[in-house]
């Protein structure tokens, strides 16, 4: 049977280069790259390169590249550690449609007695401009919002989000659904978290890079690794992984972004060959992300579409892969302003520069196949 992956945004397949990475130092540079001998000091060094290729992905000179556990790790640090090195009570602003990971460390904040204010975000993808500049006139001292939404692709942290701020205050972007497939320069943010796992590298590591002058403190107190900010050991498989799939998405080039959306819409248009009525869930897919899009399919539960195409081989999901396991309608899609409704029949797929034209069409065919099925029955 053929089959389809399209659920990059949960976790991509890892690349050649990334296994053969982390096998090689399974196998060779095992040491550990804080002892002084040979061995580890060439451990170290390679380590340090990692650190200088994602520095240099994102124009971060003068930058530290932190590397953590994964998304959530870089994100807690991000939040957490910098609002913990600041004096008194503090006022955040952070987006309505964040990663659990964001918006469950923003609750540690308010359990602290810091103020958290919410940031709407429109069903285009449009922050609510006013609503932050309230948030900053008062004080906000962190602003934390997505590059890229992992739901809906709209496109929420970048240039436009930096001259907004204007200085006013701390700028974390979380990179994880954005890093390498979208554009990004350091001079837009204070703080920027990856993860390796989103873009063909291994699960379990990830960074966050931190400006040159930005304090954070520690979340994981020890030995002292990582500028002090993340002790133990480094996972030093994990670390080289990265670095080889970093390595490997650099090589397609500035034009990456173009190549993704070409196949998005792709997608799009062979779903609306097949399903006419099929809604596009967020922004025009030209104006969002070039990997994700959010589709709805009216009369048709999206937990049911994402289990008659797995069936079929043809994997996406219903949002965000850290809640799937909840089948509750989407947070992000109702903040936003869909309907409870609506957003039922919401299902995502995602792309990655390995994903082929037979999969997208053969994906296509099935959903509309299993679309005519499973509409006659709709509950009345």
């Amino acid at each position: 049977m053929a089959q389809a992956y399209l659920d990059n945004s949960a976790t991509t397949r890892p690349c050649e280069a990334a296994v053969a990475a982390v096998t090689e130092c399974l196998r060779e540079d095992w040491y550990n790259p804080s002892s002084v001998y040979k061995p580890s000091v060439e451990v170290f060094k390679k380590l340090r390169r990692t650190r200088e290729t994602i520095l240099e992905s994102v124009r971060g000179e003068g930058c530290e590249a932190i590397f953590t556990s994964g998304g959530t790790e870089a994100n807690n640090l991000a939040i957490l550690g910098a609002v913990n090195r600041m004096r008194g009570k503090q006022v955040v602003a952070v987006s309505a449609v964040e990663h659990p990971s964001v918006l469950a460390a923003c609750e540690e904040l308010e359990k602290q007695g810091h103020d958290v204010r919410t940031i709407g975000v429109s069903l285009s993808g449009e922050l609510d401009w006013d609503a932050l500049e309230k948030a900053l006139s008062e004080g906000a001292s962190l602003v934390s919002v997505m590059q890229v939404n992992n739901e809906t692709g709209w496109l929420l942290g970048g240039e436009r989000l930096h001259r907004f701020v204007n200085g006013r205050a701390l700028i974390h972007v979380d990179g994880v659904q954005g890093y390498l497939r979208v554009p990004f320069d350091m001079k837009w943010a204070d703080l920027y978290t990856l993860s390796g796992h989103k873009l063909h590298g291994p699960k379990g590591v990830g960074a966050l890079i931190v400006k040159k002058g930005v304090k954070l403190a520690p979340r994981q107190v020890g030995g002292g690794q990582e500028g002090g900010l993340r002790s133990g050991t480094e996972n030093t498989p994990g670390i080289l992984g990265l670095g080889a799939a970093v390595g490997e998405m650099l090589k397609y080039g500035c034009d990456l972004p173009d190549k993704l959306m070409a196949k998005k819409l792709r997608l799009i248009e062979a779903i609306r060959r097949e399903v006419p009525e099929v809604l596009v869930n967020g922004a025009a897919p030209e104006q969002s992300a070039p990997h994700i899009v959010n589709l709805g399919f009216p009369g048709v539960r999206g937990e049911v579409m994402l289990h008659a195409l797995e069936g079929e081989g043809v994997y996406v999901s219903t949002g965000s892969a850290c809640s799937s396991k909840k089948l509750k309608v989407s947070a992000v899609l109702t903040a936003a302003g869909l309907s409870p409704k609506t957003a039922e029949w919401a299902v995502r797929f995602s792309l990655s520069p390995h994903t082929t034209e037979e999969e997208i069409d053969y994906a296509a065919a099935r959903v509309g196949a299993l679309y005519r099925q499973l509409v006659r029955f709709q509950r009345r």
